[in-house]
């Protein structure tokens, strides 16, 4: 894969990517489940049918980690130095095996750092649904390394 080459002042407020679909597995989603967010409701299929979702759900934070694996996918040519905060995070709708989802992300806002080598680009990251519901969002803030001068 090629280094990253896009820098701050290369970013344009309003730039939207959206990703290639990733079909959601149940055996990663319930593996991973069982290894680090061992709700019922995450690694037991049967016993879920009786939860408030009626079936086996995706834990948040595998959520959480397909997005960044498919923001990865659209956003991979920025120069990022670092995320520095998560705004608003929400899980709106559950995830489930099956599920064709797709990472969205909207540059919202820049501005310069204090340090002259960076800018902090602020994104609003979603991720929707085959229906194109979201099933996670949040606003972050990152480090964006600027381009070199003189």
């Amino acid at each position: 894969m090629a280094a990253p080459n896009r820098t701050f002042d290369d970013l344009v407020v309003g730039e939207k990517r959206i990703s290639e679909p990733l079909i959601v597995d149940e055996a990663d989603m319930l593996d991973f489940a069982r290894r680090y967010d061992p709700q019922w409701f995450h690694v037991d299929p049967a016993g879920a049918e009786r939860s408030i979702f009626g079936e086996a759900v995706a834990s948040g934070v595998y959520t959480a980690a397909l997005w960044r694996k498919l923001d990865h996918q659209i956003n991979s040519d920025i120069d990022f130095i670092c995320g520095v905060a998560w705004e608003d995070v929400r899980w709106p709708k559950a995830v489930r095996a099956g599920d064709r989802l797709r990472a969205i992300s909207e540059i919202v806002e820049k501005r310069p750092s204090r340090d002259q080598g960076r800018g902090i680009a602020v994104f609003l990251y979603r991720l929707v649904n085959q229906h194109d519901e979201d099933v996670f969002s949040c606003r972050s803030v990152n480090l964006v390394r600027r381009a070199a001068t003189g």
